[in-house]
Order: C-alpha cells, then sequence, then structure tokens
C-alpha cells in the first residue's frame, strides 16, 4: 500500500500571507507545507515564467530597433534611461548586443553599467529577464560581471524601470572595442573573447532615413532587413499589393526575398548586389516607404494576383545567416 502524504495538521499550517521566495526546485517550500518547492508554489511559478511573451518590448521607446538588436546586429549599444534617473554611483546604463565571456551585464570599474541583450535568459518573457539583470547590475559593486539566474515570476519588466518618454537610439560599431575602454589593461581571456567576436562579426549600418532598417554585408550577397511595427496580416497584404503590382524592390538587381517574425514583428528581407552599399540603401529605401505607406492604406480585398503574390511571400521564410 502507498504512503500516504503527511498532513500538516489544524492550525499548524506555516503557509504566510506575503509573498513566498523563490528556492531550488528541490528544496522544501518556503512556505512550510512540507513539500518541494517544484510541486508546491514553484509549480504556478515555473509557468508563469515558462509562458512565452510575444513581444517582449512591445510598449517600450524603439521596439523595432530593440529587436533589430536583439536578432539581426552583431555591434551596437545605446543609452537606457531609467525612469526617476539614475542611482547615485551609477554615471550611465547603456544596452548592448552582447559583452564579453557572454556576460548577462558588468557594472564597470567606474560604476557604469552595461547590459547585454543576446543572452539566452531562463524564462518566456525576455524583458522580465533583462529587467532582472539590469536591477541586479545596478546594485552591484564596481568591476562585477553579473551572472545568470532564474528569475521570479511576478518580478518587473523593462517596461518598468524604463523612462517611456526616452528617445531609443542605437548606434551600430564595427566592432566590440566598446568592451574595452582601457586596452591595455584588458585581461588575456577578453582580449581573446574580442579578437574572436570581431572575427565572426558581419559588417551592418542602420540606415538613417527609415526607422529600423539594417544593411549587412555578407561572403554571398548584401541584404537590408527591416524591422516593421504593422500587425503580420496588414503588412503582408501591403507587401503583396506592392509585389503584385512590381514596386517591391529597391532597384536594379534587387529583390524582396521573404520575411521572418522576430519578437511578434515581420522582418522583410531584400538581396542586394554586391556593389550596392548601405548609403546607396538610403533613397530606394525611403521610396520604398512612401509605397509601403499607401498601400498600407488600402483597404480593399486582394485581387487574385494579389493573393498569388502574398502566398508566395508567406512561403519564402527567410534564415539568416
Amino acid at each position: 500500500m502507498a504512503k500516504k502524504r503527511p498532513q500538516t495538521k489544524a492550525g499548524k499550517s506555516h503557509v504566510t500571507n506575503g509573498e513566498v521566495p523563490v528556492v531550488g526546485a528541490r528544496e522544501p517550500c518556503p512556505c512550510g507545507s512540507g513539500r518541494r518547492y517544484k510541486a508546491c508554489h514553484g509549480r504556478a511559478a515555473a509557468h508563469a515564467v515558462t509562458e512565452l511573451v510575444q513581444r517582449p518590448f512591445e510598449g517600450l521607446p524603439g521596439e523595432c530597433d530593440w529587436v533589430a538588436l536583439r536578432e539581426l546586429v552583431p555591434a551596437a549599444t545605446a543609452p537606457l534611461h531609467l525612469k526617476g534617473g539614475l542611482p547615485d554611483g551609477v554615471p550611465s546604463v547603456r544596452l548592448a548586443t552582447v559583452l564579453p565571456m557572454a556576460w548577462p551585464a558588468l557594472r564597470r570599474d567606474d560604476g557604469s553599467v552595461l547590459l547585454a541583450l543576446q543572452n539566452d535568459t531562463s524564462s518566456g518573457d525576455l524583458s522580465r529577464d533583462l529587467a532582472d539583470t539590469l536591477r541586479r547590475a545596478l546594485d552591484a559593486e564596481p568591476g562585477t560581471p553579473i551572472a545568470a539566474q532564474r528569475v521570479s515570476a511576478d518580478g518587473p519588466r523593462l517596461q518598468d524601470l524604463l523612462d517611456p518618454d526616452a528617445d531609443f537610439t542605437p548606434a551600430v560599431h564595427s566592432g566590440f572595442e566598446f568592451w574595452v575602454p582601457d586596452a591595455e589593461n584588458t585581461s588575456p581571456e577578453v582580449a581573446a573573447s574580442l579578437e574572436r567576436a570581431n572575427a565572426a562579426a558581419i559588417p551592418t549600418v542602420k540606415l538613417s532615413g527609415v526607422p529600423a532598417a539594417y544593411w549587412c554585408e555578407t561572403p554571398e550577397k548584401n541584404h537590408l532587413r527591416w524591422v516593421m511595427p504593422h500587425s503580420e496580416e496588414r503588412l503582408l497584404d501591403a507587401l503583396a499589393r506592392l509585389h503584385a503590382a512590381g514596386s517591391s524592390s529597391l532597384g536594379e538587381d534587387t529583390r524582396l526575398v521573404g520575411s521572418f517574425r522576430a519578437h511578434g514583428l515581420v522582418v522583410p528581407v531584400w538581396d542586394l548586389p554586391r556593389t550596392m552599399g548601405a548609403e546607396g540603401c538610403e533613397k530606394p529605401a525611403a521610396a520604398f516607404a512612401e509605397r509601403l505607406a499607401a498601400a498600407l492604406d488600402v483597404d480593399t480585398p486582394l485581387t487574385a494576383e494579389e493573393r498569388r503574390a502574398r502566398g508566395g511571400l508567406t512561403n519564402r521564410q527567410v534564415t539568416l545567416s
């Protein structure tokens, strides 16, 4: 006969009315039930932190650029502005695509904070994971890298910590030298990490005339990857109208090859000739933005030709190289 689980005597419950702390999955639950945390309060917490948030950057200034820096751009930084201003002893907070040794964040010797965007996270809410890392970095001693850890399901998100009225303006770099403001005193491990990162970085440039569009150079051809904020169905309809009309390209020898989805947004991708650099994309991209705006305003049903164009664009899912 199976043994019965010990029952807590009436009037002897240890369950608290306050917040139950997060502990290891196999540790006794802090509520005092006698069960392991994963079988008690950890069950709801685990569900909450693994539930995928489709648009983790929604509501932040520059949502499209957040997605681009997470998925497209090798080396970039952007200043972050906190609600209520910076804490004492923290001269600046900057977002970075990646940091040496894959650190989630770093409190530098001067007290400034770098927060990495492209690290793996422990939950389904990237915004909550980053906010937890940022808070720990702000409280860390100067000169301290921040390690990854499991995040509480009810912790704050970036939307709770960052100023919603501040600009978000990324700066794209040709390499990762922003890691090492003092190159002479860099450790051998960081120097080796910097060399590897620079060797692997794909040359990338942010266009200045349209938002969240990034030119990049790969060994085979150049590309333009453009993160767009419009709803997926509306955007695909508009792209299909332009494609069927022969006006979806960015000029001679360019082609809209498809799109991919990233953090709830659609990212159309164009193939470009090797001779077309970022500067050469500026005017064609601005002209396309005007054509797209007009197509987005059309709400009549798609024609048969436009439906075929839409099906072709939908079926051509682009993978990042």
